[in-house]
């Protein structure tokens, strides 16, 4: 028998019609030592099946057992770590972790309880930081904490629900590589709620799948030899077949079925559109260097004077050309998008689109944030028409609407046009913001970490969208983004950036990889992760706040 079993387990919420069964027939056996990653998509119960575990919720039929006995409630045998960190703003670091040795711990003297405290705070590298309070800490660190505060509580086994999911790439693999080595030290029973499958696999001795329907798939057993070394797995024929095969599975059960062709895009020329006789006299010379960055810097004032954000950014798109602009936090890139937008003043430099320079901000070149900004109180349907009604002036209101609905379709939205935005979920949000983006029949695309706050299999769908919509328009497009998978799946060329301030592009990667691509599709491709890999070693350069000196790149476009 397990440390912790589930048999048979149902649970569900609500009534009658608004009821919604969350969980099915769940069967589970987890050994003592074991590391298991449970991964799904967003909506599946993944944390539901967490605070069963917990005893924070207790199942509608079946049993969950907790070394042979029923789990009736919360207790400190299972030590839980959540997505947001819970910490007590006005404690410490060293507060917050004795707040769970005074809890558990209580028969000790005041002296072991202080030394119990210092173990775990150095356990998760933060004796420097002990005497700070959490809103003095990153978000990284203040996530360290609460692993400490429940690794001090000495839990039987220790429960991690999306304790990653809220932090940059680099913090997450860092703060999982050092989980990583504290399971290996400990060898606890863990139980990880996940949406990263490169994290399940780098953790795990057995990844779980939770699927849509609320049911467990059969479980995969990682076989791979500890300890795991996440820069070796990219070149590790093992991790690679297992990435395979669990993105495989995800993809079949998890993505929306392709979208039915049911609407036609009519035939209207949007306001900035340019006059065909004009268009076939200067095609030659428009479709190389359409969209050009010369010269290009930002700089901005400060107290202690003038600080170049960006330096000599240099690059030439052509047109229906898809870039990926990636480096570290504070690279600038964000910036080098803003300035495209014109939300930015130039510093220096100019960038021109289509023969002209750009000034200020214009529909002829649309901008997918992270945050869509919708209006709360307009549908979907009314949050596209806003720009459409702008940009397309003199088509007839009818022509207007069969725009809008034919880029909400495509986004996967036919079903909710009329929905509120204030209901809907983000990853529904961001499609809305895709559809408006793409309905303005922009010359430009500008997409700015689009996909940055959904979860990893959120992101893989809506990227699957954003491929689908831009494969039938081929607009000339720029995506920042910090996820390497992410540059190479979407991008012609992805164009690697030095870290701030006086950042500049430091190497460009041409990606000769088939289109239309699909994520199953790339990851079985011979070439995939040499691309990667290639990204991965810059980004690795530059990791820790390096600058070492650029590598001269051919910047024109082939």
């Amino acid at each position: 028998m397990g440390i912790l079993q589930f048999q048979n387990v149902n649970k569900g919420f609500g009534q009658g019609t608004h009821r919604a069964e969350i969980l099915k027939n769940i069967t589970l056996d987890v050994t003592e030592g074991e590391f298991v990653a449970i991964l799904g998509f967003s909506g599946t119960g993944k944390s539901t099946l967490m605070n069963l575990i917990a005893g924070l919720e207790a199942p509608d039929s079946g049993t969950v057992t907790f070394r042979g006995g029923p789990i009736t409630g919360p207790g400190p045998e299972r030590g839980l770590v959540f997505q947001s960190y819970s910490l007590m703003p006005w404690l410490t670091v060293r507060g917050n972790v004795m707040l769970a040795i005074d809890a558990v711990h209580s028969g000790l003297s005041k002296a072991e309880k202080a030394a119990k405290a210092d173990h775990y705070i150095a356990m998760v590298g933060l004796p420097h930081a002990a005497h700070r309070r959490p809103a003095e800490l990153s978000g990284g660190m203040r996530q360290r904490v609460a692993v400490a505060r429940a690794l001090a509580m000495e839990p039987e086994l220790l429960l991690l629900d999306e304790p990653l999911s809220a932090l940059d790439a680099l913090t997450r693999a860092n703060l999982a590589d050092e989980i990583l080595e504290i399971w290996e030290a400990d060898k606890k029973t863990c139980i990880l709620i996940t949406n990263d499958v490169d994290e399940a696999i780098l953790l795990a001795d057995r990844i779980i799948v939770l699927n849509p329907d609320g049911t467990l798939a059969d479980p995969v057993p990682v076989t791979l030899p500890r300890p795991r070394d996440r820069a070796a797995m990219n070149t590790d024929e093992a991790f690679k077949a297992l990435r395979g095969q669990v993105t495989q599975y995800l993809m079949d059960v998890g993505m929306a079925a392709k979208v039915e062709e049911t609407r036609h895009l009519p035939n209207v020329t949007p306001i900035h559109g340019v006059p065909r006789a004009v268009m076939q006299a200067a095609e030659s010379n428009l479709d190389e260097r359409y969209l050009t960055f010369a010269g290009l810097h930002k700089v901005y004032p400060t107290p202690k004077g003038p600080l170049t954000v960006v330096e000599d950014f240099e690059l030439k798109v052509n047109k229906g050309e898809f870039i990926s602009l990636i480096g570290h936090s504070g690279c600038g890139k964000s910036t080098v998008l803003t300035m495209a937008a014109g939300l930015n003043p130039i510093s220096q430099g100019a960038i021109r689109l289509d023969g002209w320079d750009v000034e200020g901000a214009d529909p002829e070149r649309a901008v997918v944030f992270q945050s869509p900004n919708l209006f709360p109180w307009l549908t979907a349907k009314e949050n596209v028409s806003i720009g459409v009604d702008k940009v397309y002036p003199k088509a007839l209101r009818a022509e207007r609407q069969d725009v809008v609905e034919y880029y909400l379709e495509r986004v996967g939205l036919a079903d909710a046009m009329d929905q509120g935005a204030a209901s809907m979920s983000n990853g529904m949000k961001q499609r809305v913001g895709i559809a408006r983006a793409f309905a303005l029949s922009p010359k430009l695309l500008l997409l700015d970490e689009p996909f940055g706050m959904l979860d990893s299999l959120t992101r893989w769908e809506l990227q699957e969208v954003l491929m689908e919509v831009w494969s039938r328009t081929k607009v000339t497009a720029i995506c920042v983004t910090h996820d390497v998978d992410e540059a190479i799946l979407l991008a012609d060329r992805v164009v690697m950036m030095t870290n701030g301030p006086q950042a500049t592009i430091g190497k460009i990667t041409e990606v000769d990889l088939p289109r239309p691509r699909t994520r199953k599709a790339l990851l079985a491709h011979p070439d995939y992760y040499a691309y990667r890999q290639e990204v991965l070693d810059f980004l690795e350069e530059y990791e820790h706040g390096a600058k070492p000196k650029p590598k001269p790149q051919t910047i024109a476009a082939e």
